[in-house]
């Protein structure tokens, strides 16, 4: 049996593997963990939908098996080798040596049954799951990744299309792309059992605040408008969504707390309104959000 800890990071996990380090990520790898050579190439169509699927069925396996991309184009000869005449052409490897494999694209169940079997060649465990595989994208799209954390998002939903996480995950990385149309269709086309899923709300915010910023002012013409005339309350507002356009989330809740505590029925509690928009698009743990909560319920109650 191979004894997991915690889940090796996606970097350890997925590689893109050449000629010069194949021997050492491939055939030396695969002697303390099974490793699944995927052989690709730029130019190929079902490549694009195969690569993202084996990613996250491989991701989700939390470390039990371990994934090289081999681009053909750039390393013939040791495409030649192994005898890859046509691609996608996916090869898995134990012990140094290949011991499963298939040509072309496959369904999704179908690669999950490969990676599964696999692991148990290897006398290892296959737990995990589709929720580690959204983790993994999340950390990606967080490191800033957003291409990469799509394809795996996008994989994950072809495999289990009612998965909130990876549903979310999806729109949030539409719209780090700035393809904020996309993102709105992909919100606009979930399943109607998690269409008012907290994820989804969450998405549902975060592409609201993302039009926003497209319009959003430069915060330090604005900062110095407000200060020149603290009455106005659309500039303080419009201050706001500059701030937040700008990653100050801090910045943004406390302008709009301002702009409440001198006048909460503005704009029909547009400050109000600005103020859960951003509560529901962050993290509910965030400090932003728990500090935000308290003060705004202690005006709301005073």
């Amino acid at each position: 049996m191979i004894e997991l800890g915690q889940a090796a990071p996606v970097a350890d996990l997925i590689k893109d593997v050449s000629e010069a380090d194949f021997m050492a990520e491939v055939v030396e790898a695969s002697k303390t963990v099974p490793v699944i050579v995927d052989f690709w190439a730029p130019w190929c169509g079902p490549c694009k939908t195969l690569g993202p699927q084996l990613e996250a069925a491989v991701t989700a396996a939390k470390g039990a098996v371990r994934m090289a991309k081999v681009n053909v184009d750039e390393n013939q000869m040791i495409a030649g080798q192994l005898q890859v005449q046509s691609i996608p052409t996916v090869y898995a490897f134990w012990q140094g040596q290949p011991i499963d494999g298939f040509q072309g694209a496959v369904p999704g169940s179908e690669i999950k049954a490969f990676v599964e079997r696999v692991i148990a060649a290897s006398g290892g465990d296959a737990s995990g799951g589709l929720d580690d595989a959204v983790a993994a994208a999340d950390e990606m799209l967080e490191q800033g990744a957003a291409a990469d954390a799509a394809e795996i998002y996008a994989a994950i939903v072809g495999e289990e299309p009612t998965h909130k996480g990876a549903y979310a995950g999806l729109v949030r990385a539409q719209i780090a792309l700035g393809d904020l149309d996309q993102a709105e269709a992909i919100l606009n086309g979930a399943p109607v059992e998690i269409s008012t899923s907290a994820e989804l709300e969450a998405a549902h915010a975060q592409l609201e605040l993302a039009r926003q910023a497209a319009g959003a002012g430069p915060v330090a013409e604005l900062t110095a408008q407000v200060e020149a005339d603290p009455t106005n309350h659309q500039l303080r507002f419009d201050l706001a969504q500059a701030l937040f356009a700008n990653g100050d989330a801090e910045g943004a809740v406390a302008q709009l707390l301002d702009l409440f505590r001198r006048d909460r029925e503005w704009n029909d509690g547009a400050a109000k309104a600005q103020l859960f928009t951003i509560f529901e698009a962050l993290k509910p743990n965030d400090p932003v959000v728990l500090n935000g909560r308290r003060k705004l319920s202690s005006m709301i109650f005073a």
